[in-house]
């Protein structure tokens, strides 16, 4: 708060009490980055105003993108240009690709923040990248159309997923050798680690189903089927998977079904079904968790979700074919 404001605001409490309010909502303050697929471009989304403020140019078919841990830089995966993209956040700035691998999808930061683990769905490779040197550490033989991909929360784990081979393979950081692979339902898509890295939870989209494994063991825990009044078995195809950090729920975007699924996290029953927009690809939270954002392919849209009431509050306009989804403070 500016000096002068303070020093009217004691003399008066409730110019004190608005001031204090409006710095906390500036303190609040957070924005969505979307990738969409067709137009090369992300979509900056004010998440005080529900507005789009900036479109940035970035590389050809961007869909995933994920954070560096201090919230600074941006990983971009440009898909069709074959490169993994970092931007700066604070200026918006691409300042350097990295070597990625043929066509990447999706992809995780280890806990050390320099260790870039990228899934090659044209080579059947997980690629390693160092993003402090922007060397590649090495490449892992996995199964066909590699996807989804996850981080353990202790490092010790690297988890993708190969769409056609159906499988989970777990990679061990320690070596970057393949230890083990899992065979799931079919076409698994996203994978995601719970808080306390105890649990692992993979949707498979075709399948329509989505399996959570004890990490320990590797062994399936539970397979979850999802059933929509008035929507057709087949249209239900999960992929997203958002797991709060309480642990109390996990959220999957169930895809042309049009709706996210609300589990309990601890139960694994199925509590509601929420309506969204069209195709809905992935899934962030904001910093408080208070919201739930999703990407709407079809639609063309971002859904917001209250998170605590599970209701959806405002669809936001956004570029075409919207896919991956983050949110800084």
């Amino acid at each position: 708060m500016p000096r002068r404001l303070f020093h009217r605001a004691l003399l008066c409490p409730s110019l004190l009490s608005g001031a204090l309010a409006l710095a906390s909502g500036q303190a609040m303050a957070a924005t969505a980055w979307v990738s969409n697929e067709k137009d090369n471009s992300l979509s900056l989304i004010d998440l005080h105003t529900l507005e789009v403020t900036e479109t940035l140019p970035v590389g050809q078919r961007p869909r995933g993108l994920l954070l560096s841990h201090d919230h600074k830089l941006l990983y971009i995966c440009a898909s069709d240009s074959d490169r993994v993209q970092v931007m700066d956040v604070a200026t918006r700035k691409i300042i350097k690709e990295l070597p990625s691998g043929k066509d990447p999808e999706q992809f995780a930061l280890h806990p050390n923040d320099r260790w870039l683990y990228v899934s090659n769905e044209d080579d059947a490779l997980v690629t390693v990248i160092d993003t402090q040197t922007d060397k590649v550490l090495g490449q892992i033989d996995v199964g066909i159309e590699p996807e989804g991909m996850a981080v353990s929360p202790d490092g010790k784990w690297a988890v993708n997923t190969s769409e056609t081979t159906n499988m989970l393979h777990w990679i061990d950081t320690s070596t970057q050798t393949l230890a083990e692979s899992t065979p799931v339902d079919q076409r698994p898509r996203f994978v995601e680690f719970s808080q306390d890295g105890t649990r692992l939870w993979a949707s498979a989209e075709i399948g329509g189903t989505v399996t959570i494994l004890d990490v320990a063991t590797r062994q399936v825990l539970k397979i979850l089927n999802f059933q929509i009044k008035g929507v057709h078995p087949d249209k239900v195809q999960p992929v997203g998977i958002k797991l709060s950090a309480d642990g109390k729920y996990a959220f999957v975007a169930l895809g042309p079904a049009n709706h996210v699924a609300v589990v309990d996290a601890r139960t694994f029953e199925v509590l509601d079904y929420l309506l969204v927009g069209r195709r809905v690809w992935q899934l962030a939270f904001t910093p408080d968790q208070s919201q739930l954002l999703t990407t709407n392919g079809v639609s063309g849209d971002v859904s917001v979700i209250d998170a605590k009431n599970l209701k959806v509050l405002k669809s936001v306009k956004v570029g075409r074919y919207p896919w991956g989804v983050v949110v800084t403070p």
